[in-house]
């Protein structure tokens, strides 16, 4: 394997490690610490972790940090099968790296985050599930791809429907945007 894609791998593992075990750590944390950080703390702090990630790590691997970016740029054709497949691989077990630690220092708490309808029929909220992660969708794709959208916002925007998305829909579904 050559530097590059070593660097590409490696971008993507801290970033997905980073997402997971800090936005899950958030919902831990807010858990063990009697609701402190509250909904509107932790949907801030995905975003904030997302817009993060994504300035820091952007120009190495395209900052995916989700196998379902993964595949939307593999299908678009902006990178190739074998390194979607390597993308998604490292990505899938950074999370499970960065929910496990996030587990480990805050105790547990994280099942507050799982996905699932609260308030709202099943297929209410799976319609709101479908219509978050294709917001945040479009946004990560237009934003990576458009030669009008500045570089400078590219962290901005997609931390930002992060966060709109979670504030929006976290207490309903969980929020998961996949």
């Amino acid at each position: 394997m050559d530097w590059q894609i070593t660097r590409q791998l490696a971008a993507e593992w801290i970033g997905t490690f980073a997402l997971l075990f800090v936005g899950c750590g958030a919902i831990a944390a807010d858990v063990a610490y009697g609701g402190r950080i509250g909904h509107v703390g932790v949907s801030l702090v995905f975003g904030l972790v997302i817009m993060v990630m994504v300035y820091t790590y952007g120009g190495v691997s395209g900052a995916h940090f989700n196998p379902a970016v993964t595949c939307a740029f593999w299908l678009r054709g902006d990178i190739t099968s074998s390194l979607a497949l390597l993308y998604v691989l490292v990505q899938c077990l950074a999370a499970i790296a960065g929910c496990a630690l996030a587990q480990w220092i805050f105790g547990g708490g994280m099942e507050a985050g799982v996905t699932r309808p609260r308030e709202l029929g099943l297929l209410q909220a799976g319609v709101l599930e479908v219509l978050i992660s294709f917001f945040l969708m479009s946004v990560i794709l237009f934003v990576a791809r458009d030669p009008s959208a500045h570089p400078a916002l590219t962290g901005i925007c997609i931390g930002g429907a992060v966060a709109m998305a979670s504030l929006f829909a976290g207490t309903a579904t969980g929020a998961s945007m996949n």
